[in-house]
């Protein structure tokens, strides 16, 4: 089964977690907005070398994001703005929805929603 990796999800296979052990060997499908998330993250925490070599290692399916897509993402995150969803998860759940995979995430704001895969 394929997935759209959100960026929890791709840093928890970094570190090792054994709950993603699972989803360690597909093609990380992902977002644009994801990648540069993650590339943000080891830079900040760990500098450009950590950064530049995960962007490298990581083997990644980025998905084309569409004017539809971003509609759609910004009405999510509108009509659910008491849950403070961040745009970036929100595009991509959007975006596993549009491509029939499962969104897989730690976010336990998406716990609860259709078409979730959450593993913490």
């Amino acid at each position: 089964m394929d997935f759209f990796y959100d960026t929890y999800a791709i840093i928890s296979l970094i570190e090792g977690s054994e709950n993603y052990n699972k989803y360690k060997s597909n093609i990380i499908t992902t977002s644009i907005l994801n990648f540069a998330e993650l590339y943000n993250i080891f830079l900040r925490n760990q500098g450009k070398q950590t950064a530049d070599y995960w962007a490298k290692k990581l083997n990644f399916n980025i998905l084309e994001i569409d004017k539809d897509s971003i509609s759609k993402a910004v009405k999510l995150r509108f009509d659910n703005r008491k849950e403070d969803l961040s745009l970036t998860d929100c595009v991509g759940y959007i975006l596993s929805l549009k491509n029939n995979i499962k969104f897989l995430t730690g976010d336990q704001k998406f716990e609860d929603k259709e078409n979730v895969e959450f593993v913490k």
